[in-house]
């Protein structure tokens, strides 16, 4: 129990950081849905040169972070140690000259061949976007490793100091540009990104200069045999988060309005990541613990508690969100608002990738990621199917039901899989009580959703209260 107090203890600040940064992050959406209106397409590009910038830092980072905790709480098994040396050091240098060597390569290519590459995504006018938001992803990828070398070493207050950092001055930025002297330009966005993102950068250095630093060849091919498979994994979940949003202005037929369609879709979506936003958080401090924890005799038991412990925490998000949606969509300019359909389906989306997340330790304890990477390219081609074949007819909304289908197909396979490979005793019943629970208090929330406002912001709230009383009950008072 000891551990899983950590993993709530810690939970609790990265969570706090995270909460805190979105929230904040959320007065940019009204801000940025006010000053650049729906018609000028702004919006739906900023949207999509984003979900590039993400996939290429899946890339650059190799997945390095998770083999960073793997072979970092290895280092008592492995020899060819200097005496004094720190193990876990090596291990972060070793990757770190690994990403360090991709981004080199990656912005030479940016830079020497920006033309070919604008015309080719449309920005043939707008090449600063993409040379902006390049070395953005490019320092992004280098203050990858350090940050999760901040995870492993316990120190949830330097990570969270540093990123609340970044979103305290990003935002002070846009509120002088776009509110103060009323730059309502894309442009702006990429900008200011650039100079918080170096802003963080800088504030790094003193941290590289406690490593000792060592590059180890035959680390690194044992790293790298361990993480490709990561980088798979990787790049197909990112693009089962992406891919609509990259493909969107390639098959929408109206092309001079793809770009209206999804700044809408965009930012209905930023209400839907408050689940994005607990998974990231619960992914911070459970990932550390796992590896560490994966020899203890009760290892099974505890992974099973803390999938249905954070089921319980999505779902009452979930209920949460749906029960005051009237109210967070005043977070969206009026032309925004008609995308607000898309929300329960991206979110029940987001607790598909969660649930995904928790299965996927079973591959990774016993160093077969390569299933990892069998189920999420399987499930990415889902996804890329359902939007290819869809969007052309349903816009916005196949991309919403896409993340359903491509997520869902993951989690299918990882548990069925996983349970026959390194069974895990997960409380099924427990959970699917929940899952029943919460589908049922939402479709009394859809079905009363014509009713006055106050009232169904009443009957929710009740909903909401009586599904936390059931978790106090059967959770908590027992313990």
């Amino acid at each position: 129990m000891a551990n899983l107090k950590g993993l709530f203890k810690d939970t609790a600040i990265y969570g706090l950081s995270s909460i805190i940064g979105r929230f904040l992050n959320y007065l940019l959406v009204p801000l940025y849905t006010h000053y650049m209106p729906t018609q000028s397409g702004d919006y739906g590009i900023s949207t999509n040169i984003y979900a590039y910038t993400a996939l290429i830092l899946t890339l650059l980072t190799f997945g390095m972070e998770t083999t960073l905790f793997r072979f970092a709480n290895d280092g008592p098994s492995l020899q060819g140690r200097a005496e004094g040396e720190s193990w876990p050091d090596r291990v972060f240098s070793t990757g770190f000259a690994l990403i360090a060597t991709l981004t080199a390569v990656f912005l030479f290519g940016i830079f020497g061949f920006i033309t070919p590459i604008a015309d080719k995504l449309g920005y043939a006018e707008h090449h600063n976007y993409l040379l902006m938001m390049a070395v953005v992803v490019a320092m992004d990828a280098l203050q990858a490793l350090p940050f999760s070398y901040l995870r492993f070493q316990k120190r949830p207050i330097r990570f969270a100091t540093l990123k609340l950092l970044f979103i305290f001055f990003n935002i002070c930025l846009n509120v002088l540009f776009f509110v103060i002297l009323h730059k309502t330009s894309v442009f702006y966005v990429f900008a200011l990104n650039l100079a918080c993102t170096s802003l963080i950068s800088v504030l790094f250095i003193p941290e590289l200069f406690k490593i000792q630093w060592h590059f180890d060849w035959g680390l690194l091919k044992r790293m790298l045999s361990y993480s490709w498979p990561i980088l798979i994994l990787g790049i197909a979940g990112n693009l089962n988060q992406v891919a609509d949003k990259i493909m969107f202005p390639l098959v929408y037929p109206d092309k001079a309005d793809a770009n209206v369609q999804l700044g809408i879709y965009g930012g209905c979506v930023k209400i839907a990541m408050i689940m994005a936003m607990i998974t990231q958080a619960f992914r911070y401090a459970y990932e550390p613990i796992v590896f560490a924890k994966a020899k203890d005799k009760d290892s099974t038991e505890y992974y099973a508690v803390a999938m249905k412990y954070f089921l319980i925490f999505t779902l009452l998000a979930f209920l949460c969100v749906m029960g005051y949606i009237d109210i967070l969509q005043l977070i969206l300019g009026k032309g925004y608002r008609e995308g607000m359909a898309v929300v329960p389906i991206v979110m029940v989306a987001e607790i598909m990738m969660g649930v995904y997340f928790n299965l996927s330790f079973w591959y990774k304890l016993i160093d077969k990621t390569i299933y990892g990477a069998w189920f999420s390219l399987t499930g990415c081609l889902v996804l890329l199917a359902v939007n290819y074949f869809f969007i052309p007819q349903y816009s916005y909304m196949a991309c919403a039901w896409g993340g359903v289908a491509g997520y869902g197909t993951a989690m299918v396979l990882s548990y069925i899989v996983g349970q026959v490979k390194n069974p895990i005793p997960y409380p099924m019943k427990s959970i699917m009580v929940y899952v029943l629970m919460t589908a049922l208090f939402y479709a009394v929330m859809h079905f009363t959703r014509e009713w006055h406002l106050a009232l169904r912001l009443l009957i929710n709230t009740l909903l909401i209260l009586l599904f936390c009383a059931h978790v106090y009950w059967h959770e908590i008072r027992k313990k």
